[in-house]
């Protein structure tokens, strides 16, 4: 975008399989600010040898999209439905007198934005985390991810940042974990397109427009496939390098093509509609207009992010000429923050955006606001992820504290954003649980002593970070992740840890007056049965104070209804549950649910209250049943790695499913399969819990392995001549050993079984495939358990480069793009002698067009000979090389 062009990512992570530690700085192509590129996670976070990750995709690899191709595809997709969001009630918002139609994307980075390791979730506390759904409508994602295939090996992260020679996606995929919490809070999730003249190399958009004998766009076809297999909900279109002016009608109906195959669209304000130049409008006008609603065409996106040089006047002119359109500039114009670039000193001022009355005159978009955690030089320390939480809170609400007064110029995006919800229904329950932790409590018990990070298990963030009325000394408020954690200076709290998953909610501090604490925007309604349970734990003094539920009604807003807690001022010598009685309040609806902390006679010092679970019940049995057909469906003892998969059950049945292993918790997630790294058990019994969204607990279905009673130390290779060597160890007293070799691209499907003595400790399979493809080789004794190792088998296939496929006009050769899946150079050879071609940032040159590096106009050359022998040479990741001879003998 606009002064913020990435190579590829602009997150942070941590030093990688290849263990470097070094930081790297990356100096943004255009405007030259500067964000680091850190490297990847090492030690017990380090990726798994076969942790699913997501990769980028150019056009030609959507053509042939198949999910059946992708190992990992099962494990990439998002199953969280998009829930619906309460109608607007201003009398419960923090600003009563802030519109509540404004909308605002975040186009951000997820976890970290590794180049090889985007993973719905993984062992590690300190990646970063995003806690305000409540301010979104859209999350996007922003960061580059090698094609599939590239070898994580091409990544030197101690060379310059334009050494990066593999090739970006012009597509990345939302991360899938974002996209289910996202869908959980209301909030649509989008992919992000992306063309520049550098970025992602001879990739251009012309390879969009491509139009099938029907009219209709291949690829335009497949990004709605794609979207709708992964489960997300759209796209972010940055197009920032120039169209010829023939193409943008053709541009627009793709755009539409998408829209009408039920995608949400984005552009960004970067080209001119007639001329098809780059020109950043900073406004919404005739110019860039037309992509959104053209006069020909009708709607073609349903919204445009604006580029950052705006001012009172641009925002004002969007406004009405979108109103001229008969569009709600609201909805359909973003006006662009540059977060990352700018941070807390933002050089344009939201200010702007207020008419004469307040209120937002157009939507907003802010690029990079997860500079939070990524341009934070100890994120991944931590110890220092408290400066992280504040940094974010700030951000979104102003103030790192929470107080009400903003830190120096920066107001927070709640000061323009309303506060939104979907809190709905006649139960709700949470366990404060913010996506990560130190360790892991079940009902109070530690059930992992190990860090993790899963934004699957995110409960609904609470609503307001924070929002405490107090006629003295409010009571501080954070969120408790157990002994190991580190809370910001300002805190003296006992460090307690979570009643259920990583965090609690603590209140602590001097009480001298009632402190009400509003904590969640809701629309719940109470029957006749409906009760709420506040799970707590007090570690300071017996004192006269007392905790109360506070229910804000939607008859009557402006008041704070208290349902006293008995007892509660008493310590507790550990988590400790009250239960109020609502059904005098039968009918009527909840609009805000909070916590009244009454004071006593006199100031209480050192007070401290632990929220560990809220649930308001209707009387009624929602407990999911027992999941059905639990399996292990991959047991690799040599890498540490468990992949499980159940028939899963409706999101309006169960809100997640949890993992264990005997009693210790290995995670959770709404989906049908689930990943595990670092297991190492040798016996046990895995344990699956639905879990329903009043938290009731489903009986837990169970299968068990005994490493005892498997062939163990299972080793496999395959070779060039289409041999897989296997051998192992067979237990003792173990029956007749069946062998399987499978191969996970189902799209190639290759599988063989055999059986033999029990007493074999190897064999060889022939006639495997040699296409480098990824398989998994399992072993089982008898009926004992069955183990695995995966690999991939030898790659010595290779298709020569299509004479086809380069256009020849006299002594000049325009070479394409290959579309096979598997190249990474093409060597052009004029009698023998390599040609050069001019690789993307102006960085020199290569003796080959190399994937996703060399420049589109590098690859038209001119040869010094009519006569001249030209040979191209196609050469693949694992070094396999074909010949095809375009002139000459």
């Amino acid at each position: 975008m606009a002064r913020s062009h990435r190579t590829g990512r602009r997150a942070a992570i941590r030093a990688g399989t290849a263990a470097v530690a070094a930081m790297l700085t990356v100096v943004l192509a255009a405007g030259g600010a500067a964000a680091s590129d850190t490297l990847p996670w090492t030690g017990e976070s380090a990726v798994g040898a076969n942790q699913p990750y997501q990769h980028g995709y150019s056009a030609t690899d959507l053509l042939r999209w198949n999910p059946a191709d992708d190992t990992h595809a099962e494990f990439l997709r998002a199953k969280v439905p998009l829930q619906k969001r309460n109608a607007a009630n201003a009398a419960t918002q923090r600003n009563p007198a802030l519109p509540a139609d404004t909308q605002l994307l975040t186009l951000a980075g997820d976890y970290g934005n590794a180049f090889f390791e985007s993973h719905s979730y993984t062992n590690e506390f300190s990646q970063y985390l995003f806690t305000f759904w409540q301010y979104a409508d859209f999350y996007a994602s922003w960061h580059g991810q090698p094609t599939e295939g590239v070898p994580v090996s091409y990544y030197d992260p101690t060379k310059d940042w334009r050494e990066k020679w593999f090739e970006f996606g012009m597509l990345n995929l939302p991360n899938p974990g974002y996209t289910n919490a996202a869908h959980a809070n209301g909030v649509r999730s989008l992919g992000c397109i992306f063309f520049s003249d550098h970025d992602r190399g001879d990739q251009t958009y012309t390879e969009l427009l491509v139009r099938d004998a029907d009219g209709g766009f291949p690829v335009a076809d497949k990004l709605i496939q794609i979207a709708k297999f992964y489960g997300f909900d759209g796209y972010f279109i940055n197009q920032e390098s120039r169209v010829a002016p023939a193409d943008i009608p053709v541009y627009k109906q793709f755009l539409r093509a998408l829209r009408e195959g039920g995608l949400y669209v984005q552009w960004y304000d970067s080209i001119h509609n007639s001329t098809g130049a780059i020109s950043y409008q900073n406004e919404f006008n005739a110019v860039n207009g037309p992509f959104v609603r053209d006069p020909q065409l009708g709607d073609v996106s349903d919204s445009i992010f604006l580029n950052y040089w705006w001012n009172r006047t641009k925002l004002t002119d969007s406004k009405s000429y979108a109103a001229s359109l008969g569009l709600d500039s609201r909805k359909s114009v973003f006006a662009g923050v540059e977060a990352g670039k700018d941070q807390f000193n933002q050089p344009y001022d939201l200010e702007d955006n207020l008419d004469a009355s307040g209120a937002p005159m157009n939507a907003l978009a802010t690029l990079g606001a997860d500079f939070v955690s990524s341009d934070y030089a100890d994120k991944t320390n931590d110890a220092a992820q408290r400066d992280v939480f504040d940094r974010e809170r700030r951000w979104w609400t102003g103030s790192s504290t929470g107080g009400t007064t903003p830190e120096g110029t920066w107001k927070g995006i709640s000061k323009y954003i309303a506060e939104r919800s979907v809190i709905s229904g006649t139960t709700f329950a949470t366990s404060f649980n913010t996506g990560h932790g130190l360790s892991t409590w079940t009902k109070g018990r530690l059930s992992n002593p190990k860090e993790w990070g899963n934004i699957n298990l995110q409960d609904t963030p609470v609503t307001w970070q924070w929002w405490v009325d107090a006629a003295g000394t409010p009571l501080s408020a954070d969120f408790d992740y157990g002994p190991a954690y580190t809370p910001a200076s300002r805190f003296s709290y006992q460090k307690i840890g979570a009643y259920n998953g990583g965090s609690s909610l603590v209140l602590s501090g001097t009480l001298d007056s009632d402190n009400t604490v509003r904590l969640y925007k809701t629309d719940l309604k109470l029957t006749k049965r409906s009760t709420i349970d506040l799970t707590y734990n007090k570690p300071s003094a017996s004192d006269d104070s007392e905790l109360r539920l506070g229910l804000v009604l939607a008859s009557d807003p402006g008041k704070v209804i208290q349902v006293p807690l008995a007892g509660s001022g008493e310590r507790t010598t550990g988590w400790t549950t009250r239960t109020a009685d609502l059904s005098a309040y039968a009918g009527q609806r909840v609009a805000a649910l909070g916590l009244v902390v009454a004071a006593g006679a006199r100031p209480i010092s050192g007070y401290q209250v632990n929220l560990g679970a809220l649930v308001l019940r209707d009387g009624k049995d929602h407990t999911p049943p027992a999941p059905k057909d639990l399996r292990v469906t991959q047991l690799l003892p040599a890498t540490g790695e468990l992949f499980l998969s159940w028939k899963r059950a409706p999101y309006s049945q169960v809100r997640r499913y949890d993992v264990y292993l005997d009693d210790t918790y290995l995670g959770g997630i709404y989906d049908d399969v689930y990943y595990v790294k670092r297991f190492t058990a040798t016996s046990g019994t895995i344990k699956l819990v639905a879990v329903g969204h009043d938290g009731s607990e489903s009986p837990a279905a169970t299968t068990s392995f005994d490493l005892a009673t498997a062939p163990g130390q299972v080793k496999a290779a395959a070779k060039p001549d289409g041999t897989l060597t296997a051998s192992w160890t067979p237990p003792a007293g173990g029956g007749p050993v069946t062998l399987k070799v499978q191969s996970l691209d189902t799209a190639r499907p290759y599988t063989k079984e055999v059986r033999l003595p029990a007493t074999s400790t190897g064999t060889t399979v022939t006639g495997v495939p040699v296409n480098g493809d990824a398989y998994l080789l399992t072993v089982r004794a008898g009926e004992g358990t069955t183990t695995g190792i995966r690999g991939t088998f030898a790659d010595t296939e290779i298709s020569p480069y299509p004479a086809a496929a380069v256009k020849i006009d006299g002594n000049t050769f325009t070479f394409s793009r290959p579309t096979l899946p598997d190249w990474h150079t093409l060597t052009i050879l004029e009698d023998g002698r390599p040609k050069s071609f001019a690789v993307t940032y102006n960085y020199g040159t290569k003796p080959y067009i190399i994937r996703g590096r060399t420049t589109r106009a590098a690859e038209t050359v001119t040869m010094s000979s009519a006569t001249s022998e030209v040979v191209a040479v196609l050469e693949d990741y694992a070094g396999n090389k074909a010949t095809t001879v375009l002139r000459g003998d």
